[in-house]
């Protein structure tokens, strides 16, 4: 990695100030844990004006429990969502994507906001100045094609966070912050398929906490990814669901990915396969949605081919898992 250029801390103590520090500087950047921000930073991609430290806003670090659902902060670290009983028996599907990010030492200062604005990934784009220069850098960053796909005239680099399709598949939604007040949206409306430009984030804004509504009675959530190592790899794939299974019958599906396309996403055509049993049928059924709705590219060193295979053959064993809990 190369070396980083200097630049100056401000550490606001509310939400509101941090915003009001974007106004003055729109070529800051946020941190709080910096797990994602500081590599690229070392890679020499993005020279902020300055960092905006928001660890010492207590507003952002707040778990709240009601009947209608839970808030959640956006400065809540990856470690708590992982390791609260209260989490781990209720919202099962969110520990257990908190709990495949990196390794322990990262989600003891990730947080649930940083894995949710997380920077998209390719392999021509994570990489060090000299190298990314030898390529004529990339259509991301610094440069005008996609190696990925040269003829094209997007970027394809992959969504590859772990908590966006938990929420999703959770039917959460975003309280977003800015100059003009804040903003409630739901998560699945937060991302746009911009390899990119990926988050719908306007300038100045940022997210504050996630809104998870209460779980139907009999609801049963997963999650799943593939990697190349069974650890700190990001996901080649990964596949969050949320079912209700009643008297054997499959009443409620909803299934979302990461690691495939430029965004996490729903999976569309579920209630097609809702009120019948859980049959291989039905399980052959849904593998053909994913492999339909997935779109890896080159963007890792594992073939797409494996990816799409991996994310439809994830969600079918997911789905089996749940039906019989």
């Amino acid at each position: 990695m190369d070396s980083m250029t200097s630049f100056g801390v401000q550490s606001p103590h509310t939400a509101a100030a941090a915003v009001a520090l974007l106004v003055a500087n729109p070529h800051a950047k946020l941190i709080a844990g910096g797990t994602d921000l500081m590599p690229n930073l070392r890679h020499g991609i993005g020279a902020p004006d300055g960092l905006i430290d928001l660890n010492q806003i207590e507003e952002l670090n707040q778990i709240e429990r009601s009947g209608q659902g839970w808030i959640i902060g956006a400065g809540v670290t990856l470690s708590q969502l992982a390791t609260r009983a209260d989490v781990r028996s209720e919202l099962p599907l969110l520990a257990q994507a908190a709990a495949t990010v990196a390794g322990p030492g990262h989600r003891t200062v990730a947080t649930l906001g940083g894995n949710l604005c997380l920077d998209t990934r390719c392999m021509f784009y994570n990489q060090g100045q000299w190298w990314r220069e030898s390529n004529n850098f990339c259509l991301k960053h610094g440069g005008e094609v996609c190696h990925v796909a040269p003829q094209g005239a997007r970027c394809h680099a992959a969504w590859s966070g772990d908590l966006a399709p938990a929420l999703i598949a959770l039917n959460a939604s975003v309280d977003i912050l800015g100059p003009l007040g804040l903003r409630q949206l739901p998560l699945s409306e937060f991302y746009v398929d911009d390899g990119a430009q990926p988050l719908t984030l306007t300038p100045a804004e940022l997210i504050t906490a996630v809104r998870i509504p209460s779980l139907r009675p009999g609801s049963r959530s997963g999650y799943r990814k593939a990697r190349v190592r069974g650890a700190i790899d990001f996901p080649l794939a990964g596949v969050a669901a949320c079912c209700v299974v009643s008297k054997d019958v499959l009443t409620e599906l909803r299934v979302a990915l990461t690691g495939t396309n430029s965004r996490p996403f729903l999976l569309t055509g579920t209630e097609a396969l809702c009120q019948q049993p859980v049959t291989p049928e039905l399980l052959t059924a849904l593998g053909k949605l994913v492999q339909k709705q997935v779109n890896p590219m080159r963007t890792t060193g594992t073939s797409a081919a494996y990816r799409r295979q991996v994310a439809a053959v994830l969600a079918q064993r997911l789905v089996g898992e749940l039906s019989v809990l």
